[in-house]
């Protein structure tokens, strides 16, 4: 593979580069295999809409054309965008407080995955990748308390599954 350089100039980052040194949707980590590429999240809808809507030269065009995004001038999350129809993600403030941010990811783990799959490979891979597989419990969770295809079954539990790349919808 030959490799490329990406340039980031968005709200977030300014001359912020990486290289890309793998293909596309390629060579994973094997404790990593989500179910959903970055494209079906934004299509199925993720994220109240405003996540990443200024990121769209940063990846393939391809992914953003279906994506449900809300207004440009609303920064306002709109809970009818997300798949399930709920809130279910913290703030970007909590998520700093907390320490789960990267500093060369500045919008957290989705923004971490975009790049991953496009074929970026960093020093906080390891550890994105642990927080994934913790999102699993949720899994269990709703085996436990839903009745197979029931999709109004905890669906801010689901919604959060589908913004980590767990199709809960097949759970």
């Amino acid at each position: 593979m030959k490799r490329k350089i990406i340039q980031v100039n968005d709200l977030m980052q300014k001359n912020y580069c990486y290289e890309l040194t793998e293909p596309i949707g390629k060579n994973f980590d094997p404790d990593f295999r989500p179910n959903l590429t970055p494209k079906q999240i934004l299509k199925l809808g993720a994220f109240g809409g405003v996540y990443m809507r200024d990121c769209i030269n940063e990846f393939p065009k391809n992914w953003f054309t279906k994506a449900k995004f809300q207004k440009v001038n609303s920064n306002k999350q709109d809970p009818k965008l997300n798949y399930f129809k709920v809130k279910a993600s913290q703030s970007l403030s909590i998520w700093q407080k907390k320490g789960w941010i990267y500093k060369y990811d500045p919008r957290g783990w989705f923004q971490w995955y975009c790049r991953y799959y496009f074929g970026r490979r960093c020093p906080d891979d390891e550890r994105q990748i642990k927080r994934w597989r913790a999102m699993s419990r949720h899994i269990y969770q709703i085996k436990y308390n839903c009745r197979p295809d029931d999709l109004a079954c905890r669906p801010v539990q689901r919604q959060a599954l589908l913004h980590w790349a767990y199709d809960s919808r097949k759970i």
